[in-house]
């Protein structure tokens, strides 16, 4: 399993996600005038990457089950 190339490509979805995420509650925290322009367009691009992982997540479970 751990020699699965589609594994890979899951977990960097989700390492794409966590980055996105630290990135916007970093500029969250700041409160600095980048945020007030761009959190919003930061938001939607972490759920965009969010459904990606979920979607590439299942994929992955139903290839490992056969089906």
């Amino acid at each position: 399993m751990a020699r699965d190339p589609f594994l890979i490509v899951v977990v960097l979805a989700a390492l794409v996600v966590l980055g996105i995420l630290l990135f916007g509650i970093g500029g969250f925290a700041t409160g600095s005038e980048f945020n007030r322009k761009h959190a919003n367009k930061v938001m939607r691009m972490r759920i965009i990457a969010q459904a990606v992982a979920v979607a590439l997540i299942m994929i992955f479970i139903f290839r490992r089950e056969g089906g």
